[in-house]
């Protein structure tokens, strides 16, 4: 049974463009439609939200603030680090990304900001908190989620992951 709108539950194939200060810093183009499983918190709650109700062949100009996006920007989301808690064969420059796993061994997405010394200063910010995000997004597709799918609360068949 084909859906005929976004709404929970819904897997939706959308392409899109994503805008930030003007500069195009994210598309679905050339990598295929993203798919994602709505409802589930697979993309930005404020985009999601704004594409309920949409049909197939519908497009749409999201703008979604920081809260409703990455967050807002956290000045308390940095950490010193000494140099030696690092593997040594890792090249550590300002702005190399990392994934440092927290105590329960979840991956959490760094960026580092300085090395001073011995220590190494990490920002846990995501790169676009704070950002007002600007989409363009066309529906393209809707289908009903595999029982896997709906389990897993995320799209399986092909899709990238952001």
């Amino acid at each position: 049974m084909d859906k005929d709108k976004v709404e929970d539950g819904v897997v939706v194939s959308i392409e899109y463009t994503l805008h930030v200060d003007g500069e195009q810093l994210d598309t679905s183009d050339g990598q295929g439609p993203l798919q994602f499983l709505a409802g589930h918190g697979n993309i930005v709650p404020g985009l999601e939200n704004e594409m309920s109700g949409m049909k197939i062949g519908e497009s749409k100009k999201v703008v979604v603030q920081p809260v409703d996006g990455y967050g807002e920007f956290d000045e308390k989301a940095f950490m010193s680090v000494p140099r030696d808690q690092f593997p040594k064969d890792l090249p550590l420059d300002v702005d190399t990304e990392l994934t440092v796993r927290d105590d329960e061994g979840q991956g959490r997405y760094a960026r580092v900001e300085s090395i001073e010394g011995d220590n190494v200063r990490l920002d846990f910010n995501h790169p676009l908190a704070g950002a007002e995000l600007h989409f363009n997004v066309k529906v393209i597709a809707l289908r009903e989620p595999t029982d896997e799918e709906l389990e897993h609360g995320h799209v399986h068949e092909g899709g990238h992951h952001h």
